[in-house]
């Protein structure tokens, strides 16, 4: 609708007249982003529908319902339930797994359910533990056949980190490999100990492809596939891995904006990691840092930082889980510099540049988030000139990868620089991003 009425590369406009027209509700602030969001699934008050209707309908010469704006259809929640036990994990993880291998082509229409998300927290945390996984089916399985799924995991993490995860043909294929290959395993016949490292090998897997859905944009399936892993990491009886999905799965609630809610889901995290290594207390300590920072909490933001970089120089790799020697001090400078930004401490946030894209080559997709945050930060500050030479190598970047979370970050560098758009290297730039700016 919005492109039958003229808005599609003028969300600012839009969003303009939109406050304009809503200014008897009070003062309304909606601007370019705010289209972004709507456009992915957030929905707003239902009198800014009602407005929103009005503006369009005048656009368009004709009557529009509110039904016909789609928020209803899109605001159909996820149907993501904690498991109540290992059998019903693996029951679910089956039938998501063939579902996805159906529909990897396009993402699906639910969004994130953030009161399922902090369900499945309090189920996760508080449940009793499960008793002896074993079972008695009809193929055996062995140790050996269990450590070749870390393997496969490790391969397909790489691909992720070095493609993104927005590749439906990755995912299809990952998918495929559940269903034909590890959830036969699942209904196997295994002794307790091969059990447990089964159910920790399912978790990681889930959990793998559960971040490439979220790097897709496909954040129902994302949840849903968090849930499942959560749930098998609760069967295999590790905290540590489990406290590491849940905050995965904060991360994604602050990406959606759902700031508080991603802030107890990540100090649920930290509660039930108990006394984890210092290298995975400073993973978990910056999704709380995001979360604070997203909602503007700046003294809890910034205790959690303090935290989580502590932990970091006291980590060794000897006593680290291997699923949490990917995180250097360049992610946690990442996760700084994003913290920081969001508190509007430009400057401060900007001493952690140099540390942020000192990343190894594998994380491609790393790389282009924390340029493109850069030139954005940059921006913010005023400083166009160093933003657009960031900008640049960003645009570079961002080629490399398939990922819903780059063109994000592309696209709030672009709102930060389309205000200053009459200057020769912005427009250039613009330009090299292939976007025409909305006017002024």
């Amino acid at each position: 609708m919005l492109r039958d009425a003229g808005y599609d590369n003028a969300h600012a406009a839009f969003a303009r007249q939109l406050n304009h027209a809503g200014r008897a509700h009070g003062t309304w602030r909606y601007d370019a982003a705010s289209v972004y969001w709507w456009l992915r699934g957030r929905r707003p008050e239902r009198r800014v529908q009602a407005t929103m209707a009005d503006v369009l309908g005048r656009r368009l010469g004709r009557p529009v319902a509110i039904v016909e704006l789609g928020f209803t259809a899109a605001h159909v929640a996820a149907h993501v339930p904690y498991p109540v036990s290992c059998s019903d994990a693996i029951e679910s993880a089956e039938r998501l797994w063939t579902t996805l291998t159906k529909q990897s082509s396009s993402p699906t229409n639910g969004t994130f359910d953030s009161a399922q998300a902090l369900q499945a927290a309090i189920a996760w945390r508080y449940d009793r533990p499960d008793k002896p996984v074993s079972r008695n089916g009809r193929q055996p399985v062995t140790t050996a056949e269990v450590q070749s799924l870390y393997a496969l995991a490790d391969h397909f993490t790489d691909l992720d980190r070095r493609h993104g995860g927005g590749s439906p043909r990755a995912r299809a294929l990952m998918a495929d490999f559940l269903v034909r290959q590890v959830a036969p395993m699942l209904h196997g016949a295994y002794t307790g100990s091969v059990g447990r490292e089964l159910m920790r090998a399912a978790a990681t897997l889930s959990g793998q492809l559960a971040f490439m859905c979220y790097d897709a944009g496909d954040h129902a399936i994302a949840q849903h596939h968090l849930t499942i892993a959560l749930r098998l990491a609760k069967a295999a009886d590790d905290r540590l891995y489990g406290a590491h999905l849940l905050a995965n799965l904060a991360t994604q609630a602050v990406f959606l904006g759902h700031a508080q809610d991603a802030a107890r889901l990540a100090e649920a995290a930290i509660d039930g990691a108990d006394r984890a290594p210092a290298a995975v207390r400073a993973r978990l300590y910056t999704a709380v840092a995001s979360a604070y920072g997203r909602s503007g909490e700046r003294r809890a933001c910034q205790t959690a930082l303090a935290r989580a970089e502590r932990d970091l120089d006291r980590a060794s790799a000897h006593a680290s889980p291997r699923w949490a020697a990917y995180f250097s001090p360049a992610h946690f400078a990442g996760t700084a510099l994003k913290c920081l930004s969001d508190l509007r401490l430009y400057t401060q946030a900007l001493r952690y540049a140099p540390d942020a894209i000192a990343l190894a080559g594998r994380n491609a997709r790393t790389l282009a988030l924390h340029t493109a945050l850069v030139a954005t930060t940059h921006a913010r500050a005023g400083d166009i000139d160093a933003s657009c030479c960031w900008g640049r190598e960003a645009a570079r970047r961002a080629t490399d990868v398939h990922s819903a979370r780059v063109k994000h970050r592309v696209s709030e560098l672009i709102a930060a620089l389309s205000p200053r758009q009459a200057l020769p290297q912005v427009n250039e730039l613009l330009v090299a991003f292939g976007t025409t700016p909305p006017p002024n």
